[in-house]
């Protein structure tokens, strides 16, 4: 939330820059994941998903284009700091909205990404939207479900930021904010040291852990903090694992990610009480970091968990 009340605050400072810059000229071809898509304006009425991709539109000053969010309220809770910044806005839908939930709501922009609002073969896709007049941009870390990708970087965070940037013809937002996240993860780097603990990130699961491959942006948080990340060698995002895969991997650290009903203090709770993970070392030695939601998807609170990763991976 630190990032969004500064990137609001640096649009104010600099507006007289921002009135000076080059306007994005249209129409405007953007690469999402592997279509080209064409505006011919700024969007007006555009809809974020989920939290993460919310942030990012905040933080941009983006609030007047948008006639409001999805994904929210159905899945996780809404600090009062972030309700604040809602204000105004209408959740359209609490979990997934529907193609006529965007059509009366006049939404000629829809951002959301692969497993966050839409799935592949679904009813909210980018073919289904574009007929109807939705210009759709998907989360670039989400890409590595439809297309091959490279291993996720905090890279694919600036380059949605950039492309925002670019389609709402606010590049210099874009460009202030993305030097400003750089400057905090350099400024964590400078400290770390050359040993870097085993980690394993668990989201959830008990028969088996739902967790991220190296496609994931939690294998470029735990790789910026000075982590090692146990599941660098898997080319999946978010997937499943046996639990012998961690037992024989043996994470030195569990980096747990809190949301849904179950609390992270239950989620800590299973993994300390599964028999079948008593020989693993961040069990034995009771290392656990939580990190929300939020800032485990891609998204300008990123930072925030590497700073957290860091601290947490090498104590002082």
């Amino acid at each position: 939330m630190k990032l969004i009340r500064l990137a609001l605050c640096l649009a104010a400072l600099f507006g007289a820059q921002l009135a000076q810059a080059d306007a994005t000229a249209y129409p405007l071809t953007i690469k999402s994941c592997n279509r080209d898509v064409t505006f011919t304006q700024a969007p007006k009425h555009a809809v974020s998903h989920d939290i993460n991709m919310t942030q990012m539109m905040l933080a941009l000053g983006l609030k007047p284009r948008m006639a409001g969010y999805s994904g929210i309220s159905g899945w996780k809770s809404v600090t009062p700091e972030m309700k604040a910044i809602l204000d105004g806005l209408p959740e359209l839908a609490s979990k997934y909205p529907s193609v006529e939930t965007l059509l009366n709501a006049n939404v000629d922009f829809f951002f959301a990404g692969w497993d966050y609002g839409m799935r592949v073969g679904g009813d909210l896709t980018p073919h289904t939207l574009t007929p109807l007049g939705i210009n759709v941009y998907e989360l670039t870390e989400s890409c590595a479900f439809v297309m091959k990708r490279p291993p996720a970087s905090m890279e694919d965070t600036y380059n949605d930021l950039r492309n925002l940037g670019k389609i709402f013809d606010v590049q210099d937002r874009a460009n202030a904010l993305i030097a400003q996240m750089q400057a905090k993860i350099a400024d964590v780097q400078k400290a770390l040291p050359a040993s870097k603990p085993r980690v394993f990130l668990y989201d959830s699961g008990e028969d088996r852990a739902m967790t991220s491959g190296k496609l994931g942006i939690p294998h470029a948080l735990i790789e910026a903090a000075g982590g090692d990340d146990i599941l660098s060698d898997i080319a999946a995002s978010w997937t499943r694992v046996n639990w012998e895969t961690v037992v024989e991997r043996n994470p030195e650290v569990i980096v747990i990610v809190d949301y849904s009903e179950v609390t992270a203090e239950q989620k800590q709770r299973f993994l300390e009480t599964n028999p079948a993970l008593q020989s693993v070392d961040a069990i034995k030695h009771k290392r656990f970091i939580v990190i929300p939601y939020v800032q485990a998807t891609p998204g300008i609170d990123n930072v925030l968990a590497i700073e957290t990763l860091a601290k947490g991976f090498h104590p002082q």
